[in-house]
């Protein structure tokens, strides 16, 4: 008999047993071995930390005891609830929440066996009622046996330094910050109190200010991509410039943010860049901007405060975004941007420039269909 040519199959040995979980749609949310959880709370605790007005349900309930938040068409008596779109008011009308955050011009449509905390930003309230619930995990103050602390470094005894953790000479950790494990914090860094630093994060020549967020994988301070163009190639342009991350930043996993070449890359105090981000060398960007996943700002870019560039847009070099300015996915960006302006496409235009010329191409088009239609049907 030939022999097979694939080896055997290997199997489970017996003393292991392969299984699987089953997950119901939508599940409630607060899985408790991943997060952790607070309370019950009181109604009238929950209208103060949101800062919502409290009306009662029909049956009282003032004394009703929450235990946590879910949405609308899963969430029970002793759970909270929001509305922040009109579409979803079929969802409100046969919710079983025991209290639902709504906007006043919503607030008559809640039903009567749920209290209302009404609020003129539903999804701000939210947010702080979802974290009373839900606060971030504790640090937990040390430095793994495992981790690498190289000379001089100055580490706050209330930090966390997680394991694998490789942290070069001289860095400097505020307190209450948070180093993940395989953390690659090169030399001179300084990363400021309360900073949480994903797993697996690279930093270098970066200066980082308080509540600073990188979320696993994000690189920063790295070589920006700046080279002289010879006859015989490239010859490399030494980067000299940092990267400054002033406070509350946030920045997603798998992001990078180039140093600066002759100055420093600046991303501005509360300013949140999603996964996937790229930031190129001498960049500016100001207070509170938002850069959607995909997206890409080229070097010596200048962005003002409150700026968004949604996801998969593309910004040249050398440009100005003004304040509160707003950039449409797959925008591409290649003149200044004036303040408090709408564009998209590319080339980026005005919104409304945009969609005519979108309406007058179809006409166009469908004119042209119709006409090569007849003609085609007259030659036949």
């Amino acid at each position: 008999m030939p022999t097979s040519p694939l080896p055997p199959r290997r199997r489970h040995p017996p003393s292991i047993k392969v299984r699987f979980m089953t997950v119901t749609p939508d599940n409630i949310p607060g899985d408790p071995r991943f997060f952790v959880t607070q309370g019950p709370f009181a109604l009238a605790e929950l209208a103060r930390c949101s800062g919502a007005e409290l009306r009662a349900a029909s049956d009282g309930g003032e004394a009703r005891r929450f235990t946590g938040i879910a949405p609308l068409q899963s969430a029970t008596r002793d759970q909270v609830s929001f509305l922040d779109n009109r579409r979803y008011l079929p969802l409100l009308e046969g919710t079983g929440a025991g209290a639902v955050i709504v906007a006043p011009a919503f607030a008559d449509k809640v039903p009567a066996h749920a209290a209302v905390l009404v609020s003129r930003a539903p999804y701000q309230a939210w947010a702080r009622i979802a974290t009373l619930f839900y606060p971030a995990p504790p640090v937990t103050p040390g430095i793994h046996p495992t981790a690498v602390i190289g000379a001089g470094c100055e580490i706050d005894p209330t930090a966390a330094i997680g394991a694998f953790a490789v942290l070069g000479a001289r860095v400097r950790v505020g307190a209450g910050a948070d180093i993940g494990t395989h953390a690659s914090i090169g030399a001179g860094v300084e990363i400021g109190a309360r900073c949480r630093i994903g797993a697996h994060v690279a930093i270098s020549h970066a200066l980082l200010g308080e509540r600073v967020t990188l979320l696993p994988g994000a690189r920063i301070g790295q070589d920006g991509f700046g080279f002289a163009v010879t006859p015989e190639g490239f010859e490399n342009v030494p980067q000299l410039g940092r990267v400054i991350l002033e406070d509350g930043v946030e920045i997603g996993a798998n992001s990078t943010v180039d140093r600066g070449s002759i100055r420093d890359t600046v991303i501005g105090a509360g300013s949140r860049l999603d996964n996937l981000v790229q930031i190129g060398h001498n960049a500016r960007l100001g207070r509170c901007c938002i850069v959607v996943s995909q997206a890409g700002i080229s070097g010596s870019t200048e962005l003002g405060d409150f700026v968004t560039v949604a996801a998969q847009a593309g910004l040249i070099g050398h440009i100005k975004i003004g304040t509160k300015a707003r950039i449409g996915a797959q925008c591409g960006v290649m003149s200044d941007v004036e303040a408090g302006a709408d564009v998209i496409g590319s080339p980026a235009m005005p919104f409304r420039e945009f969609f005519r010329n979108v309406a007058f191409l179809r006409r166009m088009a469908k004119k042209t269909t119709q006409d090569g239609g007849g003609e085609k049907a007259g030659k036949a």
